[in-house]
């Protein structure tokens, strides 16, 4: 009788007409890991992160183009608001999409994302005056919401045993994204100066130098757009039934445990869920995490703006292809690395020691970028790769690692505000880093004489003070693990 007991206690039950329920069943006749789930979900996560950084390689001559800008050292400035909108109306939405995703389902958010990719982003490359590119890329961060719900989806859609797999693919792709996304800029903005015999100055590619980079994003976005109708929907849809299914140690605890082993589940089933405000491992690892990210996106975009300036100003005088080649061979490092050296990196140091480490390289590392830029030729071409390479790499390690310990300050049940949560944080401090980058960049271009780090050494310095700040901060007592 005990054993029938057991059985029917450990047995799950499924709700016809259930989406979620069906996912669950599917995972349990699986065997194997679910390639194509796997690719879906890394060319979601991938199309959404392209857009967010693919601009800067060109944006320093859109915006030259654009003639907004009344001086050449004041181009920076105004590029640094093209590139924050987008963040800014991310930050706004984020939380709605993910009460959305939470209400009506992960698929019609990630669906929407991905439209919302090829509508705005297509328009962004058309974009024939400042406030035009400033309302499209807004709008592009507004409605793509999709990140927040693709990591819940990761989560959801597979065997426990592949979940670390999944939600490594989301992070890897969007890192990824972030380093192919400039490299894609960079190679085709302006097709008919750099490939004449192929695109026409009289063509549309002519008439809109920036246009073919986007189009090719939004021809990516299309075609996941398709390949997301095929996803099965993860979100249980059972309201007033019962639980989906009671977990199996704690059914076995109850049957064996007596009545106070049934007290002890009614008063955890009577505890409201932490506030996650109050998590402090979790606030804190977001905070990191934040900070951490806005150095990144102001090095993504100062870096860009650094690399095709004039020699005059403390720049490299690279064309667009120039930085797309070098951020192609950052991203297919990138890509290697990941997927090779990362697991055994994370597990010999784990997440909180490569924060430390990597931070601290990073610092003699940018340091150096100006001392880089008074080489030529295949010196300056080895060097920059090689800091480049090893900058991107540090980077996504970090991100990863503080990735890590946000999803393991929370439960399960938690996860997805969690994840909400810190989406909106980081979205604000992305938001942020292109601002205040591209005006940083236009002051340091207009004291190039001065006695005390003059043009581009007060630039990489402020960097490297950001990112020290983000080192001290995981320490204890301010970044705390749980237990």
């Amino acid at each position: 009788m005990a054993e029938e007991c057991r059985e029917t206690l450990l047995k799950k039950v499924y709700y016809d007409e259930c989406p979620g329920c069906v996912v669950e069943q599917r995972k349990e006749l699986q065997r194997g890991l679910p390639i194509k789930m796997l690719v879906s979900i890394w060319l979601i996560a991938l199309s959404s992160a392209l857009p967010v950084s693919s601009l800067f390689p060109f944006l320093y001559f859109m915006i030259r183009d654009l003639h907004i800008a009344k001086r050449e050292e004041d181009i920076g400035y105004y590029a640094g608001y093209v590139g924050a909108s987008f963040m800014l109306g991310r930050v706004l939405t984020s939380i709605l999409w993910g009460m959305v995703a939470d209400r009506y389902g992960r698929k019609p958010v990630i669906i929407i994302g991905t439209v919302a990719v090829v509508i705005f982003n297509t328009l962004f490359g058309l974009s024939v005056n400042y406030w035009m590119a400033i309302c499209t890329r807004f709008l592009l961060g507004s409605l793509n919401g999709s990140l927040g719900p693709i990591k819940a989806y990761a989560c959801e859609a597979f065997r426990e045993e592949h979940q670390a797999l999944s939600m490594s693919t989301v992070s890897v792709a969007r890192g990824i994204g972030l380093i192919i996304g400039p490299a894609l800029g960079g190679f085709l903005a302006q097709p008919a100066d750099k490939y004449p015999s192929i695109f026409s100055q009289n063509s549309i590619f002519g008439r809109f130098p920036y246009f073919l980079p986007c189009l090719c994003i939004s021809a990516l976005a299309f075609g996941v757009t398709i390949i997301s109708f095929w996803l099965p929907e993860t979100l249980h849809k059972h309201k007033g039934k019962a639980r989906l299914h009671d977990d199996s140690y704690e059914a076995l605890e109850t049957a064996s445990g007596g009545s106070d082993a049934n007290e002890k589940q009614k008063t955890e089933e009577q505890t409201p869920k932490e506030n996650l405000f109050k998590n402090w491992p979790l606030m804190s690892s977001i905070i990191v995490y934040c900070v951490f990210s806005l150095h990144d996106m102001a090095y993504a975009e100062i870096f860009s703006l650094w690399a095709v300036s004039p020699r005059k100003f403390g720049g490299l005088s690279f064309t667009t292809e120039d930085v797309g080649e070098v951020l192609a061979i950052s991203g297919f490092s990138l890509f290697v690395f990941q997927i090779t050296l990362y697991p055994y990196v994370e597990r010999l140091l784990g997440p909180v020691m490569i924060a430390r480490v990597g931070g601290i390289i990073s610092i003699p590392l940018l340091s150096s970028y100006p001392l880089i830029a008074m080489l030529s030729g295949l010196s300056l071409f080895v060097l920059l790769n090689c800091a480049s390479v090893l900058k991107n790499v540090i980077s996504i390690t970090i991100i990863t690692g503080m990735f890590i310990l946000q999803n393991r300050a929370v439960d399960q049940k938690q996860r997805g505000a969690a994840n909400g949560l810190s989406m909106t944080a980081m979205s604000l401090f992305k938001a942020i880093a292109p601002a205040a980058g591209g005006a940083l960049f236009s002051w340091a271009q207009k004291r190039r004489d001065a006695a005390l780090l003059p043009g581009s050494q007060m630039i990489f310095f402020i960097l490297n003070v950001v990112e020290a700040i983000a080192v001290l901060m995981t320490f204890k007592p301010f970044l705390t693990l749980r237990e």
